[in-house]
């Protein structure tokens, strides 16, 4: 037999495993069962579609590889980010105007959505608000002033340019020359927002097994059926929630997205220190192509992020890739120790948009947050719903955009990344 893709299945030694909100562990599907909607995935995209079509009444039943959250969902920034990877500017140049309207208008949703699913839920997830883009470059100031005005003139409000020192009222850093606040941006921790929504869902009757990985589906069929190991799942309607660990079971998927992995770490504890270096404990990333996000933990840990891995393999030495950006964002970090390092996958589309579709009559699929599903995952989860119960409106404007394969196909799309990759890498490093 194969090696489960998860191992055991337990989250990885992150922080957040770490601090993790106390949770069931869901017994494995085992027989025959039907449903309305059979979920596959146990992170955001699926537990935000699942909770969705509960709430409306549907008979719902999710499966989920490993434990929930095992994923990105329970391993990534925990930054509300609002947009997609795909600027609006890139957006209205390759889909037109209407699109990007249309993108404009639920770019916020997300975010909303998860704020929504907290005070609703009473999830304890330390959500703050506020999340701030930094600039190292005058280049990277003209980028961000570009997205603030288009942003204003599609109505969305919230951002604030900042210069130099009022940069620092959020930064202590000598590195950055300015940036552009979003007041409905934020963090919490990720992990037990996937765990609180996935005891939502229980909560209004739908089913969770963990430790049931799909083995085989057929999407074709008006009634899809997906096999696990134990057992079976008929269902009027089947949705694909896998991302980055969905694998090959789908083949028609597989030429969509890639894994990428990104790695993060957390310093001990530090104090009164960590106020002075974010005094406003808002959550930061920069806007190079490969960039540094960060934020400070409830019992106020720096918690840096980075780096990216194309294919979806782990590092040798994540504290090694990584603390070398940190000391040069916060030099008086240099003494202090990480005591957790770890690493995950997104999927990145080609085109860095997010797609959604369907497979058959009766399959829907979400994936390819490119780094930017924290919020995107919630917003697709509830358009699915809408979807599935009739609305397709919102659906068939994401479904109907074109996608592309990667160059050179699967056995291409690693290196072409990579390339692409360090390309990126130099005009950041040229500050062009």
């Amino acid at each position: 037999m194969a090696r489960h893709y998860a191992g055991d299945g337990a989250h990885v030694g992150s922080y957040y495993a770490a601090t993790a909100n106390p949770a069931p562990e869901r017994p494995a599907l085992h027989g025959d069962v039907e449903a309305d909607v059979c979920v596959v995935g146990g992170g955001y995209s699926g537990l935000s579609t699942a909770l969705h079509l509960a709430e409306r009444g549907r008979r719902v039943v999710l499966l989920e590889g490993a434990r929930i959250g095992w994923g990105a969902s329970g391993r990534n920034g925990g930054q509300i980010v609002n947009g997609l990877n795909a600027s609006l500017q890139t957006i209205e140049r390759r889909y037109g105007a209407d699109t990007a309207s249309f993108v404009a208008g639920l770019v916020t949703e997300g975010g909303a959505i998860i704020r929504e699913r907290v005070a609703k839920y009473g999830i304890d997830c330390d959500l703050k608000d506020g999340n701030v883009f930094a600039a190292l470059t005058p280049a990277h100031m003209r980028e961000l002033e570009a997205r603030h005005a288009l942003w204003r003139g599609h109505g969305i409000e919230g951002q604030e340019m900042l210069d130099r020192d009022a940069m620092r009222g959020h930064v202590t850093s000598d590195l950055y020359v300015g940036g552009m606040r979003d007041a409905t941006g934020g963090h919490m921790h990720p992990l037990n927002l996937a765990l609180g929504e996935a005891a939502a869902l229980e909560s209004v009757g739908g089913t969770i097994h963990e430790m049931s990985a799909v083995t085989f589906a057929d999407t074709e069929a008006a009634r899809p059926v997906v096999r696990t190991e134990d057992g079976s799942v008929t269902c009027d309607t089947l949705v694909l929630a896998g991302n980055a660990y969905l694998g090959h079971v789908i083949p028609a998927l597989v030429s969509r997205v890639m894994p990428v992995s990104t790695q993060m770490m957390a310093t001990e504890p530090l104090g009164d220190l960590a106020d002075r270096l974010l005094p406003t404990d808002e959550c930061i990333e920069d806007v190079r192509y490969i960039l540094d996000y960060y934020r400070l933990s409830a019992d106020k840990r720096l918690l840096f992020g980075g780096g990216t891995v194309y294919g979806g393999t782990d590092p040798r030495d994540i504290e090694g890739k990584l603390r070398r950006n940190m000391i040069k964002v916060f030099p008086e970090l240099a003494g202090k120790r990480v005591e957790h390092a770890w690493s995950g996958n997104f999927a990145l589309s080609f085109s860095r948009v997010p797609q959604m579709g369907r497979l058959g009559r009766s399959t829907y699929f979400a994936h390819g947050y490119s780094g930017h599903g924290v919020t995107g995952s919630h917003l697709f989860g509830r358009i699915l719903a809408e979807a599935i119960t009739g609305d397709t409106e919102r659906f068939d404007v994401f479904a109907g955009l074109p996608w592309l394969p990667f160059p050179g196909g699967r056995a291409l799309r690693v290196p072409y990344s990579a390339m692409g990759s360090w390309w990126y890498g130099l005009r950041d490093r040229l500050g062009v």
